[in-house]
């Protein structure tokens, strides 16, 4: 054998002693595979985890329960930790469970004393409706039929009927302000509590509706990163269908220990194995999210669509195309973010910005500005939020979150537009048209408008990017 064979040989014999002390064992095998299956569960089930957070700080912290109403009597501080919520509505939650039977939620009509802007969701927060001024009753006010997915008879004349393939969902129904003052704040309450929520049932006889006010609570459903994320998502298992599109994923959610009938009860390894996964899939999210969303009035905009454009499409036509299913963009929408709106851009718009004109991402040490320009595109109004970077919730501890068009002393400038300023202290003389930001921690915006006309869409009205104020 010649020197180049028998060097040929040495390499061979050892790669394969190289490969076979560095082949996984069967248990790291098993642990990987679960570890995988993990990671894919969060980001799949994120839309029913965000949903249930939410629920089960209701049925923990309150005295609401499903099949009633839980409001917030003033407008949003950071005491509400949902994902980034309006500070200008009041907002009126129903969560139902048609189980037992469909449900109606019956909304007044828009008048002189309130109005709402309202949607209708799944437990996927798939929208089944908008309602309200620019949903299915156009302000007329009317009774929405929630029907469960193994309704057979006929749905009686005279409803919004909605037919949903989950047993559970929720309704955010927002009672529009005429401005933040108290008295206007308490006709919004009043006009928010003409809303019923019955089973079909009782229809002939409705019992009355029971209001909980949870201004003064604590409201936290922050996504968790950690085993506590599958104990949600164990629960939607238990109490809902598998949809058809989502048969795949019971025997991935098998191999992590949720099944549906039995038991989820992860030992000390299992939980320490689901923290990671649950760690690694919140920063896969991070990631992507960090990389931007579509830029809405050009390529160069820091002010991004709200959601990726394939999931609002496939929210909008219930993932009908057989060809797209975008799990990846769901998975991160809702982990910044709550609802389902069967009809994005007519009741309601939204934009979000995570950097400043410059490409830096926002410090709350730091000071900006906002240039809004005069004639904005809404029929209702508009509105810019500061959000906690990390958890996408409001900022804790502050004064404020908001600024909107419903601010009757704002300061406007010569030529109609108005200021808007972001940081740890308000600039001389701008205390109202100053929103304050934590020096410790980055903040992202959502810009709202609320009844936005075609300007906006066919850019003819275009908002600046957000400017450092040296």
């Amino acid at each position: 054998m010649n020197n180049k064979k028998i060097l040929a040989a040495f390499a061979l014999a050892g790669a394969a002693l190289v490969a076979h002390a560095q082949a996984p064992s069967a248990n790291d095998l098993d642990r990987r595979m679960a570890e995988r299956r993990a990671v894919d569960a969060v980001i799949w089930g994120m839309p029913v985890v965000n949903y249930d957070l939410m629920l089960q700080e209701m049925l923990k912290k309150t005295q609401g329960k499903v099949g009633q109403v839980i409001y917030w009597g003033r407008p949003l501080d950071s005491k509400n930790q949902t994902l980034t919520p309006n500070p200008d509505a009041l907002y009126f939650m129903v969560f139902f469970d048609t189980k037992d039977g469909p449900v109606v939620l019956d909304l007044p009509p828009g008048d002189s004393k309130g109005s709402f802007n309202g949607n209708i969701v799944t437990v996927w927060q798939m929208p089944l409706e908008d309602a309200g001024l620019l949903g299915a009753d156009k302000g007329k006010g009317g009774k929405y039929l929630i029907l469960p997915p193994d309704y057979k008879g006929t749905p009686p004349k005279g409803y919004y009927v909605l037919r949903s393939d989950t047993y559970a969902g929720y309704a955010l129904v927002r009672s529009n302000l005429n401005s933040h003052s108290d008295a206007d704040v308490a006709k919004s309450v009043a006009y928010g509590k003409r809303m019923k929520v019955y089973p079909l049932a009782q229809a002939a006889k409705p019992p009355a509706t029971v209001f909980t006010d949870v201004k003064d609570v604590d409201f936290d459903s922050t996504i968790k990163y950690d085993a506590s994320f599958f104990e949600h998502l164990d629960r939607i298992v238990q109490h809902e269908p598998w949809l058809q599109r989502d048969r795949v994923m019971i025997n991935a959610l098998k191999a992590i220990g949720i099944e549906k009938g039995k038991a989820f009860q992860p030992d000390a390894a299992s939980r320490s194995m689901l923290d990671s996964a649950a760690k690694e899939a919140g920063a896969w999210l991070e990631k992507r999210y960090d990389a931007g969303l579509p830029p809405f009035f050009s390529a160069t905009s820091h002010w991004t669509f709200p959601a990726p454009q394939d999931v609002v499409k496939a929210q909008q036509d219930g993932f009908a195309d057989p060809n797209v299913y975008p799990i990846d963009d769901r998975g991160m929408a809702y982990s910044y973010a709550y609802i389902g709106i069967k009809r994005l851009g007519v009741g309601q718009f939204y934009l979000i910005s995570i950097r400043d004109k410059d490409g830096d991402a926002f410090d709350g040490g730091k000071n900006y500005r906002l240039s809004v320009p005069p004639n904005a595109p809404v029929k209702q109004y508009w509105s810019v939020t500061a959000y906690d970077r990390q958890t996408h919730a409001l900022i804790r501890n502050m004064p404020r979150a908001s600024r909107s068009s419903q601010i009757p002393e704002l300061q406007k400038n010569a030529d109609g537009s108005i200021d808007i300023y972001f940081g740890p202290k308000a600039p001389e003389g701008k205390d109202v048209n100053w929103i304050p930001t934590d020096p410790a921690r980055r903040f992202e915006l959502m810009f709202r408008t609320y009844a936005p006309t075609q300007a906006l869409f066919q850019k003819q009205w275009v908002l600046p990017d957000v400017e450092k104020v040296r």
